[in-house]
């Protein structure tokens, strides 16, 4: 016991108002108390010992089973400590919109933590403070466009991009099924696609999904930008409650192109195949290319989802039977004759 109580006990200490921390070393928590107070020219009476961590008083029975190097906060009579919680929230509590100097402070922090969890605290504080939600172009956010072309000046411009970049990837997959049909049968398939895409190019390939200046119908996000996950295509709504901004920051906008628009009734396996089924089979009926259009490419059969909640499994849906030709148009003597009647 004699040996234990001659090991000195090194401790990393800061007070309550400091984030500057400072060495210091004894035999019991009373000479660390004693030289930490002495040397921030605090008052012994009163004064404890805590873990930066999570706030545990440091008493003479804990003292020694506590780590060498670990983070200590002296607290003077009247003071609390939360853990390094405390931090985030004493910052947000001095300030109320993002501030140069929060970011600053925030920053300082993050650069001498190791703890993984602090880690993520601090980074995910910093880039919430750092967010610029309400600026649009280049000009007034240049770090959300860092890495994209500079033909892109403004944010929903790029976001117009990305959705029509998704559409068109789906346009090519449904374009490669002319070779589910036979010889005979490809023009009618070809066709067919043709008309998709003259409808997809009016409609700008559906690229106000992403854009939140367009019409409240024709986007998947509220007026700021934020988009909420719809959930997995088996389920009405997202449990995780899953949501981002892309429009806030860089990393948001990176994070924002692993979110799925997945299908709910399969393009690949279900979709494409009876449409290539459709067109062979056809026998004089025409093909009701809209309604396939709708499960292709609109939010009718599309789920905007969180990549946790994209389930790759098989969906096991199927088109509507009902839905796949047009019905055949009454002949107008007919329906005079039906009149008169």
């Amino acid at each position: 016991m004699s040996a234990v109580l001659q090991k000195l006990k090194r401790f990393k200490l800061r007070d309550l108002h400091n984030q500057k921390k400072f060495g210091v070393a004894g035999r019991s928590c009373e000479e660390v108390l004693r030289k930490g107070c002495l040397h921030l020219q605090l008052p012994v009476h009163g004064s404890t010992l805590c873990l930066y961590e999570d706030g545990t008083e440091l008493t003479g029975d804990y003292f020694w089973s506590v780590p060498d190097d670990s983070e200590l906060v002296l607290l003077t009579a009247g003071q609390t400590w939360q853990g390094y919680a405390s931090d985030i929230s004493r910052f947000l509590s001095v300030f109320q919109e993002p501030h140069a100097e929060l970011i600053r402070a925030a920053r300082q922090l993050l650069s001498g933590e190791q703890a993984p969890l602090r880690q993520k605290l601090l980074a995910d504080l910093l880039g919430t403070v750092s967010e610029n939600i309400a600026a649009e172009t280049r000009a007034e956010d240049a770090p959300w466009f860092e890495g994209l072309e500079s033909r892109f000046r403004n944010k929903s411009g790029y976001l117009r991009y990305s959705c029509e970049s998704r559409i068109r990837s789906y346009l090519r997959e449904v374009t490669s099924g002319a070779s589910l049909v036979t010889t005979e049968a490809r023009e009618e398939y070809l066709r067919v696609v043709a008309a998709m895409c003259q409808k997809l190019q009016a409609a700008r390939y559906n690229s106000s999904y992403f854009d939140r200046g367009a019409k409240a119908s024709r986007r998947l996000c509220t007026p700021e930008g934020w988009f909420s996950c719809q959930g997995p295509f088996d389920v009405d709504d997202c449990a995780s409650r899953h949501s981002i901004n892309p429009y806030s920051n860089r990393e948001s906008r990176v994070l924002f192109s692993t979110w799925n628009l997945d299908h709910v009734i399969e393009k690949k396996r279900t979709v494409v195949p009876t449409l290539a089924a459709a067109v062979h089979d056809a026998e004089g009926r025409e093909v009701d290319w809209e309604y396939f259009y709708r499960l292709l490419f609109t939010s009718e059969n599309l789920k905007l989802v969180h990549i946790a909640c994209h389930k790759k499994t098989t969906h096991k849906l199927h088109c509507d039977p009902s839905r796949i030709y047009r019905a055949p148009a009454v002949p107008r003597r007919k329906r005079r004759a039906r009149q008169r009647l």
